[in-house]
């Protein structure tokens, strides 16, 4: 791996994954950053080229953060969330029931089924069932949940395992279901769930989403070059917006690290992963 180009490692959760980052390529290219971009199928594979030397910096799911920051913090080096989106800061989770249900509060979810998505979404899955733990609802113990597993290793980058559950929802096969509200507002819209068709039941504290993090020993002159050119994108310069709507978002902002507390928490309440990055789970495919 040179040291006069950055390279970045990004997870193609789907195809327009490539049409993003070829433009980002060019924007930087224009503007004298040597950048290239490597794609990994998962999350796992990603944080564990980031110790293995292969890439400078990743754009990271919120649990690919909580790993990379673990393995560092064990192996006492130091990773860094340097950049992330407008659309990444401050998201809650909701769970829903069908209108017609009797639930009204989490407490009557007790010795119900809750659909989940997949068991590596912060959104959908663990951050959610650690709202019931606070509310003093053990998972498995208190109540049953069903997880709708799609594509594992992508860590809820994509809607399928929440819209399944949705659909449980609609058919009466579960008794609530966990999502973002991005995609609450985004079913309701496309008809998965039907506009008055559900209630929300609980939401849970705000949290972070992805960000850009550094690996161990990342050359510190190309990554600040590379958040100084993010910084600078602007939603009213033509050239710029294709590739902001693109990747979701209006402005970049810089990395902060305060809005993974739900999310490691329920890391370790769920035992995803060990204090030093290890994945737990037997039955996690990715």
């Amino acid at each position: 791996m040179t040291r006069d180009t950055l390279l970045m490692g990004a997870v193609a959760y789907a195809p327009k994954v490539v049409t993003i980052w070829e433009g980002f390529k060019a924007h930087f290219h224009r503007h004298g950053l040597a950048f290239d971009y490597v794609l990994y199928s998962n999350y796992e594979r990603q944080v564990q080229a980031q110790f293995e030397g292969a890439i400078h910096l990743a754009w990271n799911s919120p649990l690919a953060w909580v790993r990379a920051e673990r393995i560092a913090r064990h192996r006492g080096q130091t990773v860094a969330a340097v950049a992330m989106r407008d659309t990444d800061c401050d998201l809650r989770s909701l769970v829903v029931v069908r209108a017609d249900s009797a639930v009204q509060s989490l407490a009557d979810l007790r010795g119900r089924t809750v659909g989940v998505g997949a068991i590596d979404s912060p959104q959908a899955t663990l951050i959610p069932l650690g709202q019931f733990r606070a509310e003093g609802l053990v998972p498995g113990r208190d109540f049953t949940v069903r997880r709708f597993d799609v594509l594992g290793g992508k860590h809820g980058d994509h809607i399928g395992g929440e819209r399944d559950a949705a659909t449980a929802l609609m058919a009466g096969e579960v008794d609530a279901c966990c999502l973002i509200d991005g995609n609450h507002l985004a079913f309701g819209l496309d008809g998965t769930l039907p506009p008055g068709a559900t209630r929300i039941v609980a939401r849970t504290g705000a949290y972070d989403h992805c960000n850009f993090t550094t690996s161990p020993d990342a050359p510190q002159a190309l990554v600040d070059r590379f958040v100084a050119l993010l910084m600078a994108m602007r939603w009213d310069d033509p050239q710029v917006r294709p590739l902001l709507e693109l990747e979701g978002l209006r402005e970049w902002r810089c990395g902060r690290t305060s809005g993974y507390a739900l999310l490691e928490r329920a890391v370790d309440d769920e035992g995803f992963y060990s204090h030093d990055g290890d994945i737990l789970p037997a039955d996690y495919r990715y």
